[in-house]
């Protein structure tokens, strides 16, 4: 089954300045930053890769406007760095309304084989990233008493059981579980925190760390048939970013059919 068109913009984030982090490239953290400028929002992104940030900041402040478009590196395992990234976009644009925890690593081992440094490289990036970057935000949020989305990216993995990746799925539960907390306390200052998590999202550098036999596998356990493509992804993102999901804190939604 081939994906359907590419759905226009909507205006659904207008004069807003969101925060996404890993946004560099072409997998859900890029799909996500090209999703809100096409519908109206200034963006501020983050990469570790200050390579692949600057050429990705270019190309779309060259298409959707420079005054738009701000880039900044970031390792979401510096606090430092992300302290920078969302004070950014508060000089920038003088405020900071969406901020999207995008950022994490993943790898293949199994658990008897799995070195102390591999475990916690994955869950500093994943968990613990998404632990500063979202303690950064509510202090920004609650601070300036003008509410504010936080949207988290998850995994499938987080639900379900898959050989290898015993440090990815206990990093991915945490954020869902990280999710449901921060949301119980950011509701009393108006914040609402909410997660995506998909499955398979296929894009180049994931095709590069990903065995074609693992990736026929997955794909043959969606119920399309195919693989999402980031930008259905981003979709989900921008919904809970947005006014439509008003009323939703402290879920994880599956872009997916394997959430179990």
């Amino acid at each position: 089954m081939t994906p359907p068109p590419y759905v226009p913009g909507h205006q659904l984030l207008d004069g807003r300045t969101a925060v996404i982090t890993a946004a560099a490239g072409a997998g859900i953290g890029g799909a996500t930053a090209r999703r809100f400028l096409e519908e109206g929002a200034h963006i501020v992104i983050g990469d570790a890769h200050e390579r692949r940030l600057k050429e990705s900041a270019a190309a779309l402040a060259a298409e959707f406007g420079a005054g738009r478009v701000a880039a900044l590196p970031c390792d979401v395992t510096d606090e430092g760095q992300v302290n920078a990234l969302l004070g950014l976009a508060e000089e920038q644009h003088g405020r900071l309304d969406i901020v999207v925890n995008n950022a994490g690593l993943g790898g293949t081992a199994d658990l008897v084989e799995m070195t102390d440094a591999q475990w916690s490289k994955v869950l500093d990036v994943t968990l613990n990233g998404t632990f500063r970057c979202t303690r950064a935000a509510l202090r920004r949020m609650k601070a300036t008493g003008d509410g504010g989305v936080i949207v988290n990216n998850a995994s499938v993995v987080g639900w379900r059981a898959q050989r290898g990746q015993a440090h990815y799925a206990a990093a991915k539960a945490g954020v869902m579980a990280l999710t449901r907390c921060a949301a119980m306390e950011a509701a009393a200052y108006g914040v609402r925190v909410n997660a995506v998590s998909p499955s398979l999202a296929l894009h180049p550098h994931l095709v590069k760390v990903t065995t074609p036999g693992l990736l026929a596998e997955l794909t043959e356990r969606e119920a399309f048939g195919r693989h999402a493509e980031p930008w259905e992804v981003a979709n989900v993102i921008v919904f809970l970013a947005g006014d439509y999901a008003s009323y939703m804190t402290g879920e994880t939604v599956s872009v997916s059919s394997q959430h179990a």
